[in-house]
Formats: structure tokens, sequence, C-alpha cells
């Protein structure tokens, strides 16, 4: 029968630290800081920094000594050391992954109960329930932001959203995806106050939409979000699917046809106007990124 590992929680208290678990054993089998220290062939300073957080984590060969001392076993302090060295995004991730196993195996458990059926648990709302916590890695079941169930905040991962290629802030170019399934890329930028599956993000090329835009910046584009006049979008025309990244005001003709105005913001180029059917997409910019000294 398995035991439960020290390092596993639930969702009244947190994931205990590999230093808290350390001092708790060591505390629990009646050792000093000096005795263990003598045990594992270590510095009693290094092992206190271990102990109070200040070293996230020792070596494996340091993780395995300590493990036989304090009598841990299959390898849990070693596996709790690897882990506390990661960095802390992956962790993050590995935390949501475990939650969705433990809602899977939840869903799972109450399908196999006696009598239970889809239908049923559709009707009582569980499936529901389960379903979201599953996508949302977390109890509250939302994709984005923070959720609530009871007093426990639940902090969600925010959505991958996929960098498919590049955006032109000049004349219109051309554009490709590189022939990718939808949402598929080889690169994703997050977006945490996003919740929109067809969102993507291109990089902004040439200088059309400076200075609120650099070439480099990375802009995300959400498919979901209403345009209205005065946004700046990812805009695909007609014939030929160029693209370009512009200001848009929707403007009447003479004889009141529907007309867009694509608007730069250097005044050093010169706008469009195109009839509404020539714009094959018309995409809103959510949020832009900017790597910190980049080209201006």
């Amino acid at each position: 029968m398995r035991t439960s590992s020290p390092f596993e929680d639930d969702r009244d208290a947190p994931r205990a630290g590999f230093g808290d678990v350390v001092r708790a054993r060591r505390e629990a089998m009646g050792l000093t800081l000096a005795q263990l220290a003598q045990l594992v062939e270590c510095a009693k300073s290094y092992l206190s920094a271990i102990e109070n957080g200040v070293k996230a984590a020792p070596s494996d060969e340091l993780a395995m000594k300590l493990e036989r001392a304090l009598g841990f076993t299959n390898n849990e302090l070693v596996d709790a050391a690897r882990l506390a060295r990661t960095p802390e995004s992956v962790r993050e991730d590995l935390e949501v992954l475990r939650a969705r196993d433990a809602h899977a195996r939840e869903l799972a458990q109450a399908l196999r109960a006696p009598g239970a059926s889809i239908d049923a648990l559709h009707r009582s709302g569980e499936l529901e329930r389960l379903i979201r916590a599953f996508e949302g890695g977390g109890p509250g079941g939302s994709t984005q932001g923070e959720s609530v169930e009871g007093d426990a905040r639940v902090r969600e991962v925010p959505r991958e959203i996929p960098l498919i290629n590049k955006v032109t802030a000049g004349y219109p170019g051309s554009f490709t995806d590189l022939g990718y399934p939808a949402r598929i890329a080889d690169e994703y930028v997050r977006a945490p106050d996003l919740d929109d599956p067809d969102a993507f993000a291109a990089r902004v090329v040439g200088d059309s939409m400076s200075p609120e835009y650099r070439e480099g910046d990375i802009v995300v584009f959400s498919p979901a979000r209403t345009v209205v006049s005065g946004m700046d979008c990812f805009i695909r025309l007609e014939p030929d699917h160029e693209n370009t990244f512009k200001r848009v005001y929707f403007e009447r003709g003479s004889g009141g046809e529907e007309l867009i105005r694509i608007q730069p913001i250097n005044n050093s180029y010169a706008p469009m106007v195109v009839g509404r059917e020539e714009v094959a997409g018309l995409y809103a910019g959510v949020s832009v990124t900017r790597v910190i000294g980049g080209g201006g």
C-alpha cells in the first residue's frame, strides 16, 4: 500500500517546501542540526540554509544522504530536490497538470459509481463542475484569472497564444502562417487576461505604427473581440490576402457604401481607404509585449 508523501498537499494545506520537510523530520527524530549535518557530511550552516529556504535544494548526492539519514524511501527527497531546482514557471505548469489529473480521476470515479451515467451527472451539474475544473486546472474551473471556491482562491495559468508569423506595420505585405494547422505554431506567448481560443500573436515589422508600436513588438489579436472604429487591428486584404497592422476607422462613401480607412499612426505613411468587401479579415489587437532595449 502506498503511503502519502510529505510533499503532497490537499485543498486545505499548501504544498510543503523541501526545507520544511527536512526540518520537520529531523525534529521528529530528535536530531539537532549539527547531528544531521554530521550524518550527511555537510556544513551545519549549509543545512540551516536549506531548512530556512535560503537554498532552494541541495544536489542529488546530498539529497540522497538526507533521505537515508531521515528514513525517507523511494527517492522522495531526491525527486523533491530536483523539483525545487526547476524554474518556477515549469513548477506552476506541473501543478496544473497534477490538478487536472486529480480531476480526471474524480470524473472517472463518479462515472463508475452505482447507477451513475453521463445524463445523471449532467442533470446534477456535477459533470459541468468536473469538466470546468479539469479545463481550468483547479477547483474553480475558470481558464483565466482567479476563481473562487469558498474562501480558496486559485491562480490559473494564462492561455498560450500561437505566435504565427509577422504583421507588417508599413505598406501591406504578404502573410503566411507557415502552413500550420489552426492554434499550432513553433512559438507561443502568454496572455493572462484573454479567454479566446482563436487568439493569435504576430511580430511587428516596419514603423508605420510608431511611436506606439516598435518593430519587434509582439501583438496579440483576438478574433472574438468586437472591432470598433479607432481600434488597432490585424487586417487581411483581398484579393491576395496581404496583411497590415493599422488603426481602422469605419466610414461611409458619398453613395452610402461602407468604407474602412486604414490609418497609420506614423504620419510619414499615407492612409488607405478600401471598401468593406476588400477586407478579408479584421482582428482587434488586445495586448503588446516589448523586449526592453529593442529597436525603436
